[in-house]
């Protein structure tokens, strides 16, 4: 008796995505260490962006200071970052996979849920993996669960270049005896919040009482992270094309600001070019966010709600001042950055009054 069809979600995701975009430029640099991010040169600021498998060997790894890689790595190659050539490749990646026997769902540059129903998904997995080989050059992992949660982790298991299968049936044997910062969505703050009540592995968040969650985390958070210990996720593939929820600009000094008066220059200035993005797009914001690094490498952020949406770079400015105005700039810095957020589109499938 065959083995029935029934309904699988697939996660696909590009292998070192950026870092192959740029060997497929340059095929001479296949098999070398390289580096991207910033402007390419480990001397200034900026931060690794990404860093192909043979760099990651030597313990480079994406949001690490462009020095710090070149310390570890010294032969490594550092190329700038060059964002238009990535949503190019990203597009017709998108588009081999709209393709296949699935419905895709993007959910950023270089990774996508499938949807589809069928009774071998390993080897759709493969003809996934197969076919973007064929059409663009580029290696992918693919994750196969029964909800996207399980499938998004899975490919972490997959990579690099491979198929693997996390669901309701291994997720135990699997995930129990890991740390709760294997799970999607657990940062390290709130691993080390988890640690103050004593869950450090998934199987003790998943033991936790909702109640004692919700009154440490809030009664919205403390639920939805039991919930991620026990691997509950949508299952539901959704067709909606990607849209992005926010633009922003930043900008790492080469040497750090003092000057309150200069930092508030330098924020107007981000947020006159983020309202020019949100106009050439043709989306209005509804809340301002600023990031601000200071020396040496802490990093806080400060967001303020719009009055009502909008894209005018006097509005922008504004909010993004009074944001920074949240800060106590006491100390010298060394990032700054404006971020402003769209409203969330709804829910197609939420039923609505």
């Amino acid at each position: 008796m065959g083995v029935s069809e029934q309904d699988w979600v697939l996660h696909v995701d590009l292998d070192q995505f950026v870092a192959a975009v740029e060997v497929a430029r340059r095929p001479w640099l296949r098999g070398r260490p390289v580096v991207v991010g910033g402007v390419g040169d480990p001397t200034r600021r900026g931060v690794v962006a990404t860093a192909s498998y043979e760099a990651r060997e030597f313990g480079v790894r994406s949001g690490m200071p462009l020095r710090v890689a070149a310390r570890r790595c010294p032969d490594a190659v550092f190329l700038p970052s060059d964002a238009p050539a990535y949503e190019a490749v990203s597009e017709r990646v998108m588009a081999v996979l709209r393709e296949l026997p699935a419905v895709v769902e993007v959910i950023g540059w270089d990774e996508a849920f499938l949807g589809a129903r069928t009774a071998d998904p390993e080897a759709l997995a493969a003809v996934v993996r197969a076919t973007v080989a064929e059409r663009t050059g580029l290696s992918c992992s693919v994750g196969i669960g029964d909800n996207k949660l399980r499938a998004k982790l899975a490919t972490g298991f997959a990579k690099p270049a491979g198929v693997y299968r996390l669901t309701a049936g291994n997720w135990v044997a699997v995930m129990a005896d890991r740390p709760v910062t294997a799970l999607w969505g657990v940062g390290g703050r709130t691993a080390a919040k988890l640690a103050g009540v004593g869950v450090r592995t998934v199987a003790d968040l998943a033991r936790s009482d909702p109640a004692e969650l919700a009154g440490h985390f809030g009664p919205a958070t403390g639920p939805h992270l039991r919930r991620l210990a026990l691997g509950a996720g949508d299952p539901v593939v959704s067709a909606t094309p990607w849209v992005a929820r926010s633009r922003g600009r930043e900008t790492t000094f080469q040497e750090d600001l003092t000057s309150v008066d200069e930092i508030r220059g330098q924020v107007s200035a981000l947020a006159r070019r983020v309202a020019r993005d949100l106009r050439e797009e043709g989306r209005p914001a509804v809340r301002v966010v600023v990031k601000v690094r200071f020396a040496p490498f802490s990093t806080a952020t400060h967001g303020v709600p719009l009055p009502e949406p909008s894209a005018e770079a006097e509005v922008i400015e504004r909010c993004a001042l009074a944001a920074l105005a949240r800060f106590e700039l006491t100390r010298a810095v060394r990032l700054l950055g404006v971020r402003a957020e769209f409203a969330v589109p709804p829910d197609p499938s939420e039923p609505t009054g």
